[in-house]
């Protein structure tokens, strides 16, 4: 068995596989101690603001724009100048740190890649460390698969690589740090930025980062802290790292000024996370009795709250010389029935279409078979230009009522429910046997789309509005029964799945408790 030589204080209780030491380097790991030693705190009280605000919420107060920071709102300020390498990112293609998925997005012909260690990423030990692998021989161009008869290997010409690793939650269990489990988010950064920064930029580009589930511009100011330590540490110059932060939570969208002037040495703009923002708006007004959405289907990004926050994001990216990236358009390829192939990828052209009209310099796509759709839409209104940044949206003008206005809340069907109940089984099963990006009924799912889904059950079981359109108040008995049958339904498409029995447990107790988890990542991550 290989051993390790660990920095004191450090524990690591995972397997170490074929390569994994080649990455669980003494120096690396000494980089995961330092940082973690010198943030974990500012973590923990940031996690502690969080609840204390959701405290707040639940009972009746209501986001505003801060009055403390109308300077920075104010203020004539812009962000660093943008690397060359990220000028161009008209279409942005995201999955998980897989080895085939890592080479196909690479080669998928998008401007960049965003690779993830969180929301499509089921976190298991194995994938982490594998995952780091696998991003390290891509960038050297030395990665390769040999897989049912068939070879990959990267093209001449690749995507620009972005980084999305772990949001400030999500603790990674198997290193400890004096005792305590260690930050996700800085394991997965410090092991990236250790071993590849140096040679991302003799190659032309550098370490590019996604951050998620951002909820104040503080805990922004505290990866800008770890940044720079990181590059003092690794020997680089200052404003090296740059990372677009996913405005996905509902109180981050009041705080986008600031968010962009903490990083402004390192930003590289904002991206409208839709997924995880819907379900963050079920999360912050869960127990308000008069909130509800309509089913999961039927909140667009054209819905008032969804729309105003899309525009708002935008004309400020741009007042800052920031990029605005759009979000997903979760809908994928559909082979056997051209009709609804067609249906969905129309569903793509309207979303890309309207993103690149308002001024959005790129968005995201799931899927390869998407991106030249993608790039035609944004190319249309882009021409040969790498972006449009110069596209200033003065004439928007959205207030904190604007970002409040949650519409539509009707209709609720049977057929909303089951879908989401069904959904949730799907994803949490896929989830627990160590796939975090599934396909499921023509959408790909990931985490934040199967939040949505639990997170609405539990919500309209409670609020006043929580009817279905025959007259049926949702109710726990009512998901309650539902669950085996959409469980029968899940395994004829999957199998006989022991993960999918548990999921379905896992499912009634998140929807029907008394409490409302924070993130279901979090419970199944102690099963893993």
């Amino acid at each position: 068995m290989t051993q390790l030589t660990l920095p004191a204080g450090m524990e690591i209780n995972g397997a170490i596989g074929a390569g994994y030491a080649e990455i669980l380097t003494p120096e690396a790991l000494a980089l995961v101690a330092k940082l973690s030693r010198a943030f974990e705190t500012r973590r923990q009280e940031l996690l502690a603001v969080r609840v204390e605000r959701a405290k707040r919420l639940d009972a009746g107060e209501r986001p505003d724009f801060l009055p403390e920071t109308a300077h920075i709102r104010n203020g004539d300020w812009k962000i660093a100048p943008i690397p060359a390498a990220l000028e161009c990112r008209r279409v942005e293609i995201t999955g998980p740190v897989e080895r085939k998925m890592v080479i196909n997005a690479f080669n998928s012909g998008a401007d960049s890649y965003m690779t993830d260690f969180e929301d499509s990423n089921s976190p298991v030990w194995d994938n982490q460390i594998t995952g780091q692998i696998n991003l390290r021989d891509a960038i050297r161009k030395t990665i390769s698969l040999e897989q049912n008869g068939k070879s990959y290997k990267l093209n001449d010409k690749v995507a620009t690589l972005v980084v999305r690793p772990r949001g400030w939650h999500l603790d990674e269990k198997h290193v400890l740090i004096d005792g305590k489990r260690v930050s996700g988010g800085i394991f997965d950064f410090a092991l990236f930025m250790f071993h590849n920064a140096k040679e991302q930029l003799a190659r032309g580009a550098g370490p590019y980062f996604y951050l998620p589930k951002l909820e104040s511009h503080l805990e922004a100011r505290l990866w800008n802290d770890i940044f720079v330590m990181t590059q003092n540490e690794l020997g680089l110059p200052q404003g090296t790292i740059k990372a677009t932060v996913l405005i996905e939570t509902i109180l981050a969208a009041f705080e986008m000024d600031e968010i962009l002037y903490e990083l402004r040495e390192h930003s590289s703009g904002l991206n409208a996370g839709r997924w995880d923002y819907i379900f963050s708006c079920i999360k912050k007004f869960k127990l308000d009795k008069d909130f509800c959405l309509a089913d999961r289907a039927k909140v667009t990004m054209t819905a008032p709250f969804m729309r105003s926050y899309a525009l708002l994001l935008l004309k400020t990216c741009h007042k800052r010389n920031a990029p605005a990236i759009g979000g997903m358009a979760a809908l994928i390829p559909i082979k056997n029935d051209p009709e609804k192939n067609e249906i969905a990828m129309g569903g793509v052209r309207v979303d890309k279409a309207r993103d690149a009209t308002d001024g959005y310099d790129g968005g995201w796509v799931a899927h390869p078979g998407l991106v030249e759709l993608a790039m035609t839409e944004f190319k249309k209104v882009l021409g040969d230009k790498p972006n449009q940044i110069s596209k200033q949206r003065e004439d928007v003008n959205v207030s904190a009522a604007d970002l409040l206005d949650f519409k539509p809340e009707a209709p609720i069907t049977e057929a909303g429910l089951r879908y989401n109940i069904n959904v949730g089984i799907h994803y949490l099963g896929a989830w627990l046997a160590g796939n975090g990006c599934v396909p499921i009924h023509n959408l790909m799912e990931d985490a934040a789309t199967a939040e949505i889904s639990r997170a609405q059950v539990w919500q309209w079981i409670r609020s006043t509005k929580g009817v279905l359109d025959d007259g049926k108040k949702v109710t726990a008995e009512m998901v309650v029964a539902m669950i085996p049958q959409e469980l029968v339904k899940v395994k004829a498409l999957v199998g006989d799945g022991a993960t999918y029995d548990r999921a379905a447990r896992i499912f009634e107790e998140m929807s029907t408790s008394a409490s409302f988890a924070e993130f279901l990542t979090l419970p199944l991550y102690e099963e893993i």
